[in-house]
C-alpha cells in the first residue's frame, strides 16, 4: 500500500461521511469520475473491495471502515504537525537536534546552552556527541540539524561559519619533568610516551595537520602509547601517568587551575583552530533554528574555557 495517496484517502473518508458519490464529489470540488476513480485506484492499491455498492446506500466494507479509521488518524496528525508549524513561526519555540564534536559538547555547549536556556524556556536543545567526522555525517545526512565540529570544511552542501578560537597545548600531570620547565622541543615531545585522539576527531586532525606543514615530524612517527576517544578519557590518562598529549586548552581549565595538569610551552609551536556552526544550506531554518543560530554567533567564552 506504498502508493496510496492523501487525495484518495480523503476521498474514501469524504465518501464515508456523505454516503454518496455525487456528495462527495462536491463536498471535495471534484467530478464524480474523478472521485469514482480515486476510490477505485485506492482498492485496486489496497488489493481488496473498499465500498459496498450493493445497497442502495453508499457504506464502507469491513477492510473499508479499517483503512477509513487509519485515514482519520493521518489527517489528525497532518493537523497537529501544521498547527506545531504555525506555532513555531509565531512564537520562539521548537525542538533543535544538534550533532558536537566532543570539545564543544563537552566543554563549551553545556555553558552556553545554560545561557540560552535562561533566555529561550520553548526552545528545546537535544545534543549528540560524536567526533567530527561523524558530527558531519549526521548532518549530511538529516540526521541532526546544526552541527559543531572542530575543523573548518567547505563544499556546496553545507553552510559553515568560524565561532571559537581554539588552541591546542601539551599538557603533562603535575608530577611530571616538564611541569616546571620553560619550553620543550617538538623533537622531545614525539619521543616522549603519547596519548593521542582517535582516528576521526578534529584534534588529531588539526595536529597532524600541522606536523606535516611546519615540521618534518608526523605523529606516526610520535611514542603513541595510546588513542583514545574523548578529551576527557585522554586528561584521565595523563594524570594516571600513562604519558603526555596535546589537546585543546578548553578542556583543561578545572585542572590546570587546581594544579593537577600542567601546560608546557612548546618551543616555535603554535597550534589553533577555530570551532564551527555547520548546517545543511538550501534548507530553510525556522524562526527557533534563527534565534538559536543569532544566539550562538554572539556567544562569548569565558574565562573557564580559556578565553
Amino acid at each position: 500500500m506504498k502508493n496510496i495517496t492523501i487525495q484518495q484517502m480523503r476521498a474514501l473518508v469524504c465518501l464515508a461521511e456523505e454516503r454518496s458519490f455525487s456528495r462527495a464529489a462536491r463536498k471535495m470540488y471534484l467530478t464524480q469520475p474523478s472521485i469514482t476513480k480515486h476510490i477505485k485506484n485506492l482498492e485496486e492499491e489496497a488489493g481488496v473491495p473498499l465500498v459496498d455498492r450493493k445497497s442502495g446506500e453508499i457504506s464502507l466494507t469491513p477492510e473499508g471502515k479499517i483503512l477509513c479509521e487509519s485515514a482519520k488518524r493521518v489527517f489528525g496528525l497532518i493537523d497537529d504537525t501544521g498547527e506545531k508549524i504555525a506555532r513555531m513561526k509565531k512564537y520562539e519555540s521548537g525542538d533543535i537536534s544538534i550533532a558536537a564534536s566532543t570539545i564543544p559538547a563537552t566543554y563549551i555547549l553545556p555553558h552556553a546552552l545554560s545561557k540560552f536556556r535562561g533566555r529561550h524556556k520553548g526552545i528545546h536543545c537535544h545534543v549528540k556527541t560524536n567526533d567530527s567526522d561523524i558530527t558531519l555525517d549526521m548532518i549530511l545526512n538529516d540526521e541532526a540539524e546544526i552541527g559543531f565540529i572542530g575543523r573548518e570544511v567547505a563544499g556546496r552542501k553545507l553552510h559553515a561559519e568560524s565561532l571559537w578560537r581554539d588552541t591546542l597545548v601539551l599538557v603533562v600531570p603535575a608530577s611530571h619533568k616538564w611541569s616546571g620547565r620553560g619550553k620543550v622541543s617538538l623533537d622531545e615531545v614525539s619521543t616522549e610516551p603519547f596519548v593521542s585522539r582517535e582516528r576521526g576527531s578534529a584534534t588529531r586532525k588539526v595536529l597532524e595537520e600541522y606536523l606535516r606543514k611546519n615540521t618534518n615530524l608526523s605523529l606516526s612517527e610520535f611514542n603513541i602509547v595510546c588513542e583514545l576517544g574523548s578529551s576527557e578519557a585522554v586528561k584521565e590518562a595523563v594524570l594516571a601517568g600513562l604519558g603526555v598529549s596535546i589537546i585543546s586548552i578548553h578542556a583543561i581549565g578545572r585542572e590546570i587551575e587546581s594544579g593537577l595538569l600542567f601546560t608546557a610551552p612548546i618551543e616555535n609551536c603554535s597550534i589553533e583552530r577555530n570551532f564551527c556552526v555547520i548546517y545543511k544550506a538550501r534548507v530553510g531554518l525556522m524562526k527557533h533554528h534563527r534565534v538559536f543560530l543569532d544566539f550562538i554567533r554572539n556567544y562569548e567564552l569565558d574565562a573557564r574555557h580559556g578565553k
